[in-house]
């Protein structure tokens, strides 16, 4: 006796070879094969056709999870508020140099911290608190280093591919999900 590989039924089979009890169930079972082929070439095609910029939101989303779940025991860094519904909220990954302005800067990881939603929305960063908590938590030679001259980069697709990457594999093992 063996099982259908598509209703998961007991049956003898005919053939050596038998896969499933009847050709209904043959039928649903390369259906489903098919179907899940499809899926697998259009989930491909679709990732050909991201442009930089949907990478660059999607790498930008990956590194801001790392940030709020590396620093979830710490409160706001420019408020110091552990409480982000009395704030406005839940917790964003703010950066003290904004992306605009440095987007060389923008994967930084001592350049983003959580922040919470009032402080990086409403106050606009809240930046000179901001600094103030960067020289406690990191001390004045990062945030000089920081505030400092940078090169300018350009991030290629490959790029950003490789940090969505990086940072989905550093939650994974954490149990948190990038969506």
């Amino acid at each position: 006796m063996r099982t259908c590989r598509g209703c998961k039924t007991k049956y003898e089979p005919v053939r050596p070879l038998q896969t499933t009890c009847s050709i209904p169930c043959a039928l649903t079972l390369v259906r489903t094969k098919q179907d899940k082929l499809q899926r697998k070439i259009n989930r491909e095609a679709k990732q050909r056709l991201k442009t930089r910029s949907q990478w660059l939101r999607e790498a930008q989303a990956a590194f801001n999870a790392f940030i709020r779940y590396r620093d979830t025991d710490l409160p706001c860094i420019s408020c110091g508020d552990f409480t982000p519904m009395t704030r406005g909220g839940d917790y964003d990954c703010g950066h003290y140099r904004s992306i605009g302005a440095n987007p060389e800067l923008r994967f930084h990881e001592q350049n983003a911290n959580k922040q919470c939603k009032r402080c990086n929305s409403h106050l606009s960063g809240n930046i000179a608190n901001y600094r103030v908590g960067l020289l406690l938590k990191y001390g004045p030679e990062i945030v000089a280093e920081i505030e400092g001259p940078h090169e300018v980069k350009k991030y290629s697709i490959e790029d950003l591919k490789t940090i969505k990457a990086d940072y989905k594999a550093r939650l994974k093992p954490l149990g948190r999900r990038i969506v």
